[in-house]
């Protein structure tokens, strides 16, 4: 793909030189330096951004930031500005590892009934996604302001301008965002949208087309000159308004008052044992980090490390581990601003031991019922909500051994299909339970007024048995992000692989209900075996989109998922 594109647009004695450069520093599947910095990023010109600041002496922060937003101009599909991320930063200095929610909000105006038809019937998921009625408050921009003023080494301004460049240049449509184009039906449908991506008849723009936003590159030059205040404010929140809601297929309830009100806020990160690791993520309002816990410390009961990689066993016990973190997952977790989440009872090891004693060695018994992890908690209904997958993740490791590990969504492909300022906006509310109340009571997940929606988004860091820093990693992927992480995980801790072997593994995910197993793997073949389990078992596309770097002996080790076309750079 980027032979084609720099034979296309440089001709044969420049690219021929340009590709030379590139594949001397950058292959789609791992990197191994004995250098000083690293990131993988699931785009080339984005991860480029990013690498070009650690090599000025900016921070894995910094490099985030400008990776960002050029994913914000290339992976229009996946996420950027007009959505929201959760960012772990490790401060090898200190030895501190700090959270950052930049999780959307829901709209002040919203009502419980917010996806609910006038007779109490569920709106359809498409139905609620495109238009205004889907998109929160963006987190991104507040977010990264919040990060840079801790952990920032360059100035603001100077992150912003691979962007702008890129904006006012252009940059050439990949065959993944040509794909994507032509596979969704409602992108088109949205004027900014189909003026941007589409010709006049209506067909998705041809791989290699030079795409230039003008518009974009004025609104990342008006936050890099006066601070995320800009876009919460002024002309930019003025767009994002307008444009939600004036939607006329689906209108929103978005005020200048919910974005001048957000707020990025710290978190505390929740953190385990794994045999003789520690394994760090996301606190609510992602599900992530406590459900990749949970299962963690399931799979502690067995000696994984002597069980064959994607062996029937091995998929069993993980899908038994998997199904049983779900079922509390869709019970408990939510926004801890809103809701009381038991996060130490689901984390104790008595009641994970309880957990795992329901495990069968020869049978599934999927689905399982929420756990009690706690007696005092209130009755709740169990969620609804579907999380399709469109995310990006990027893991990142600078010149002094900080470490960030950031997944930031859209949500959906292309998000609520509107754009305003050049960029996409979010569907996130649509991560809300769309029913607010069942028999068993309120949903924890509800949509309610300010709050944010619960998230799959998975973004780890792993330090070892002396607290050093060892992994970084996360996917996206929608609800299976978990899984793929684990999985990821459990090859590098527990089967030694090196770090692109555990990324390009075969899936399997199990979210206490159908066995996904990828399609076109040797895992595909044990469909017969694992039904006479009990399974009831999917063959499909597991598109993931893993990058992670591990910290070895001989320097960093960095993977790139080869199911997409993400790249890893480094020094």
């Amino acid at each position: 793909m980027i032979l084609t594109i720099l034979f296309r647009f440089l001709g044969p004695g420049i690219a021929t030189v340009v590709t030379a450069v590139l594949l001397t520093s950058i292959s789609p599947a791992i990197a191994k330096e004995t250098g000083t910095f690293m990131i993988a990023a699931a785009n080339p010109l984005a991860a480029a951004a990013g690498r070009d600041i650690l090599a000025r002496g900016g921070s894995a922060v910094d490099a985030a930031i400008a990776t960002q937003m050029v994913l914000t101009l290339v992976e229009p599909q996946s996420s950027g500005i007009g959505g929201g991320a959760f960012l772990l930063y490790f401060d090898a200095a200190d030895h501190r590892l700090d959270t950052y929610d930049g999780r959307e909000t829901a709209p002040a105006a919203v009502q419980e009934t917010h996806f609910l038809h006038a007779d109490g019937s569920k709106k359809k998921f498409y139905e609620a996604v495109v238009g205004g009625g889907s998109v929160g408050v963006p987190g991104v921009p507040a977010m990264m302001e919040l990060a840079h003023k801790d952990h920032g080494l360059l100035p603001w301004k100077d992150l912003f301008q691979p962007a702008i460049k890129l904006a006012e240049d252009g940059f050439a449509i990949s065959e993944r965002l040509h794909f994507l184009l032509v596979r969704d039906k409602y992108l088109k449908t949205k004027a900014a949208a189909a003026q941007y991506f589409y010709d006049k008849d209506g067909n998705a723009k041809p791989v290699g087309t030079i795409l230039k936003n003008p518009p974009l590159a004025s609104t990342l030059r008006l936050i890099a000159e006066n601070g995320a205040k800009a876009f919460y404010t002024g002309k930019i929140a003025e767009a994002i308004v307008t444009t939600v809601r004036s939607d006329n297929q689906n209108p929103g309830l978005l005020t200048f008052s919910d974005l001048a009100n957000y707020k990025s806020v710290r978190r505390e990160p929740v953190c385990a044992d794994y045999r003789s690791h520690k394994v760090c993520g996301m606190g609510p309002p992602t599900s992530g980090g406590i459900t990749l816990l949970q299962i963690l410390k399931i799979l502690e009961t067995w000696d994984m490390p002597a069980i064959k990689p994607g062996s029937t066993e091995a998929i069993h016990l993980v899908a038994q581990a998997s199904a049983l973190a779900f079922a509390d997952r869709g019970k408990y977790l939510g926004d801890a601003d809103f809701i009381d989440i038991p996060v130490e009872a689901l984390l104790s090891p008595a009641y994970l031991q309880t957990r795992a004693n329901l495990v069968s060695a020869s049978e599934s018994h999927i689905p399982f019922e929420p756990g009690t992890p706690d007696e005092k908690q209130g009755a709740l209904g169990l969620d609804d909500a579907i999380e399709l997958p469109s995310t990006s993740h990027v893991s990142i490791i600078d010149a002094k051994g900080n470490a960030v590990s950031m997944t930031t969504s859209v949500e959906n492909v292309f998000g609520s299909r509107l754009m305003a300022g050049g960029f996409i906006l979010n569907n996130q509310l649509t991560d809300f339970s769309f029913t607010p109340v069942t028999k068993e009571g309120p949903v924890a997940n509800r949509i309610q007024p300010n709050k944010r929606p619960r998230s799959s988004m998975t973004p780890t860091v792993i330090f070892d048995k002396d607290g050093n820093l060892q992994m970084v990693t996360g996917s996206p992927g929608g609800s299976r992000i978990i899984g793929y992480v684990l999985e990821t995980i459990i090859g590098v801790l527990d089967w030694q692989m090196d770090m692109p072997t555990a990324i390009a593994m075969p899936h399997f995910v199990d979210r206490n209900g159908t066995l996904d197993l990828e399609e076109g793997t040797p895992l595909a073949e044990q469909k017969a075996d694992l039904e006479a389990f009990g399974y009831k078992v999917a063959v499909r596309s597991l598109n993931s989109g893993l990058h992670g770097i591990l910290v070895t002996t001989e320097g960093l080790e960095g993977g790139a998922d080869p199911r997409r076309e993400g790249v890893v750079l480094g020094k």
